[in-house]
C-alpha cells in the first residue's frame, strides 16, 4: 500500500469516528509517519500508533498548549501481512486506540464499546 493510499485509509476512519468522540476531541493532531523512532518504539516492539500528551480527563487549564498527538505507523501495520480488508481494521483498530487514550478511556470501557 502506498504512503498516499495508507494515509487515505487513515483519513477515512478519521471520518467515520463517531459524532459524540468528534465532539470530545480537543487541540489534537493526527500524522501517518512510516517508523517508530526509536524514543518512541525503545524496545523495537514494531509499534503500530502511539498518544502524545495530556488526556481530557487529566487536563487542567490547557489554553495555548501545543497540540496532542497521535502517530499512525504505517511500517509496522503492513509488516503484518495483512489482507485489504483485515489491515483496514487493524489500522481501524489502532485509531480507535489512541483517540480513546487522547479522551481518557481506559481499556475496559474501549472493550465495552468494541473498540479493542
Amino acid at each position: 500500500m502506498t504512503p498516499e493510499h495508507f494515509d487515505q485509509l487513515v483519513d477515512s476512519i478519521l471520518d467515520d469516528l463517531p459524532e459524540w468522540v468528534v465532539e470530545e476531541i480537543d487541540n489534537l493532531v493526527v500524522v501517518v509517519e512510516e517508523e517508530p523512532t526509536p524514543d518512541q518504539d525503545p524496545r523495537g516492539e514494531g509499534l503500530l500508533g502511539l498518544y502524545e500528551g495530556v488526556n481530557l480527563a487529566e487536563r487542567g487549564d490547557y489554553w495555548g498548549a501545543m497540540p496532542d498527538r497521535i502517530t499512525i505507523f504505517r511500517g509496522p501495520h503492513l509488516r503484518l501481512g495483512l489482507s485489504r480488508a483485515a489491515l483496514r481494521a487493524e489500522v481501524r483498530t489502532t485509531v480507535l486506540h489512541e483517540v480513546a487514550h487522547h479522551l481518557g478511556i481506559d481499556d475496559d470501557r474501549l472493550h465495552e464499546l468494541g473498540w479493542d
